[in-house]
């Protein structure tokens, strides 16, 4: 068990949500025992009972919840730079998706990894994102779309909180692409391949979510419905890749069956946006996709706002589309690109990103929870999002211990 602490002369953003301005408390203390926050607030109105604890005196830094990545495919074999330099030639996204690249063509490199090899790529990913004060990720499938490989893509993501202090949550994404030997038979993959995948998956304990792709290039929101009752059955929650490309409907299906999140989600419409508030359902903005593929269509942040859904920031740190592992990249591009503001994009990496995960115990400064902190070299939190190019993390700490 980490020893106890209680550290000092700071300033802490709290993020909690009852307040405004960051929840930010000056001249503070943050008491740590057992892994946990025993207390946080005024430096003199700590309790007399944590005065005599070891004291760690932070010289007015301020300390965040440490960051939560909500949406990463961290998890792959290969690389896409070649399509890179396609799209910059004017290929459109979906042209290389139909043309047999894109996510079909990572599917080829990750079926010809290893696991051990799967896991090393992820690692050095992971470093990165761990060196930005991350201490929470999700990790999905959905690079094998066979079931051997769906499942080790899986057992790799759960290595990695084996191989890093970091905390990782699993998400299956069987649903992501139709695999060449599937081709025009979208239906058959499904039932044929991604629910008897997903349900041994389940078996062996390595699924915290279900994940789908629901895009004209993917699959229609009846595909993914399919899908959603077999996580219904095996009580697993859902997420939805929705309205990234056009208006199918998927945030509404996600919606319908109390999704955890759904993503992306640039061409959402008002109504699908009342349904997201009305089940709960956390808005995981993903900037770095859009930046990528030079999209033009901006998530409706007005919209979310206006009907107080949570938005979460995440990287989509994946080979294609996002090849992004830093969260304060990505913070910095929801302010720049969709007008989020910095308490906006800090809540997004921090209390809404553990929403969009089930987590409750992070994700905030507040007795009880984990005490997974940042300590930043910056005055105000507004730096986080406002620089570019620059980690001014001083120490993460993880469960209590840094």
């Amino acid at each position: 068990m980490p020893p106890s602490l209680r550290l000092s002369d700071m300033t802490v953003a709290t993020m909690d949500p009852a307040t405004t301005d960051y929840g930010l408390i000056e001249n503070a203390s943050i008491v740590i025992e057992n892994g946990k926050i025993s207390w946080v607030g005024k430096a003199s109105d700590c309790p007399s009972q944590y005065t005599a604890l070891p004291t760690q005196d932070l010289n007015g830094r301020l300390v965040t919840p440490a960051l939560i990545d909500c949406h990463t495919h961290i998890v792959a074999g290969g690389n896409r730079a070649r399509e890179f330099e396609m799209r910059l030639e004017g290929a459109s996204y979906e042209e290389i998706a139909r043309a047999g690249g894109g996510i079909v063509s990572t599917v080829k490199a990750t079926r010809a990894a290893s696991e051990n090899e799967l896991l090393t790529d992820a690692l050095g990913r992971v470093d990165a994102l761990i060196a930005e004060g991350v201490s929470a990720i999700e990790v999905k499938s959905g690079y094998g779309l066979d079931q051997g490989t769906e499942l080790r893509m899986l057992r790799a993501a759960r290595r990695i909180a084996e191989e890093r202090p970091i905390r990782v949550k699993t998400t299956f994404l069987g649903a992501h692409a139709v695999p060449p030997e599937y081709t025009g038979r979208n239906d058959a993959y499904i039932d044929e391949v991604c629910i008897p995948a997903l349900r041994a998956a389940h078996a062996e304990g390595l699924v915290d979510a279900v994940d789908g792709f629901c895009e004209g290039i993917a699959f229609q929101p009846a595909q993914i419905a399919r899908v959603f009752e077999v996580a219904k059955e095996l009580d697993l929650p859902v997420k939805l890749h929705s309205e990234q490309l056009s208006n199918l409907g998927g945030t509404k299906l996600a919606a319908s069956y109390g999704a955890l999140s759904a993503d992306h989600i640039e061409y959402l419409d008002e109504d699908g946006v009342i349904a997201m508030a009305q089940a709960g359902t956390t808005a995981v903005i993903l900037p770095g996709a859009f930046y990528t593929l030079r999209e033009t269509q901006v998530p409706p942040i007005d919209a979310l706002r206006r009907h107080d859904v949570p938005m979460a920031l995440a990287t989509d740190a994946n080979p294609g589309s996002s090849p992004l592992t830093s969260l304060l990249l990505t913070m910095n591009m929801g302010c720049t690109l969709f007008r989020m503001t910095p308490e906006e994009a800090l809540a997004g990496v921090t209390r809404n990103a553990a929403r969009a995960l089930g987590l409750s115990d992070c994700g905030t400064i507040e007795p009880g929870k984990r005490a997974d902190l940042a300590i930043w070299d910056v005055q105000h939190p507004a730096e986080l999002a406002y620089r570019i190019g620059f980690n001014p993390l001083y120490k993460r700490i993880f469960g209590g211990r840094a």
